[in-house]
């Protein structure tokens, strides 16, 4: 007698087809909650996945320019730093100039040469108040350009000024003393040029808290547009772990009732098997 083969009822297939369904959406929740995320790669959601990567990659680009910003920022805080110490210098070099108004001639002698010490430390503090090679008290040819979006179209250009003696037109002092007279008209002409200088000075540190602000807001702008674009990115796939889960224990207990349900038909087919 020839032997009959050995096949599944259609009960033990229709079991073993939904036993292999649940173990791979377990797998896929498995997946979920392992990384988080409900679309790990363009096969999940080609969509969703790449949209994701293009706020992704919008948001490094926008970190990119605000760590620009910030270097800006410290560029402009520098050149202000230089202002104020020069208003420093200033206010000691006319002092100087004020005292030998009402010295005699060996004290305003004296006193004009401290007044051109003074002058020199006035250019080198200028010469220092570069931040990063950039010296924004270097002169007018010096610019500073900060942009602000990730392709650079929107930006803002600084440009530097002449923060030297040269710039502000503060003169090497002479002649403050003719033999035992004190040259008043040539003393009050430097007090001149000083006022000159730091009402220059203020006006130019008006122009630079200008462009701080402006830079300061759009870091804060560029950090909450890094912000918005991550949100974007999270929310296109991100998992929701409490839905995964509960998806879990589901599929669990579905996995457990199919090894079950296959485990009775296989009992059933062995028990036909036994009437031979």
């Amino acid at each position: 007698m020839a032997m009959q083969p050995i096949t599944l009822t259609s009960g033990m297939r229709a079991n073993l087809v939904s036993l292999q369904n649940t173990n791979s959406l377990l797998e896929n929740t498995q997946k979920r909650l392992a990384s988080g995320k409900k679309v790990n790669s363009a096969l999940d959601d080609p969509v969703a996945y790449f949209t994701a990567v293009a706020h992704e990659q919008r948001a490094t680009d926008l970190a990119g320019r605000k760590d620009e910003m910030s270097e800006a920022v410290q560029t402009v805080k520098a050149a202000d730093a230089g202002i104020q110490s020069l208003n420093t210098l200033i206010a000691a070099a006319r002092s100087l100039a004020t005292s030998a108004l009402s010295a005699d001639s060996t004290t305003a002698d004296a006193l004009m040469t401290q007044f051109n010490t003074v002058r020199t430390q006035i250019d080198e503090m200028a010469n220092d108040s570069g931040y990063k090679g950039v010296n924004l008290l270097g002169g007018t040819s010096v610019s500073l350009t900060v942009k602000f979006d990730e392709t650079g179209a929107s930006k803002l250009g600084i440009t530097g000024f002449d923060g030297t003696t040269t710039g502000l037109s503060i003169s090497l002092a002479a002649s403050w003393v003719s033999g035992t007279t004190v040259a008043a008209s040539t003393i009050e002409n430097a007090i001149v040029s000083l006022d000159s200088a730091k009402d220059r000075l203020r006006t130019e540190s008006s122009k630079l808290a200008n462009n701080l602000s402006i830079i300061t807001a759009r870091q804060e702008f560029t950090q909450g547009m890094i912000n918005v674009l991550k949100d974007g990115a999270a929310g296109l796939t991100n998992a929701d772990m409490n839905e995964e889960g509960a998806n879990m224990l589901m599929l669990q207990t579905r996995q457990a009732l199919g090894t079950t349900s296959l485990s009775l038909a296989s009992q059933a087919a062995q028990s036909v098997l036994r009437l031979f």
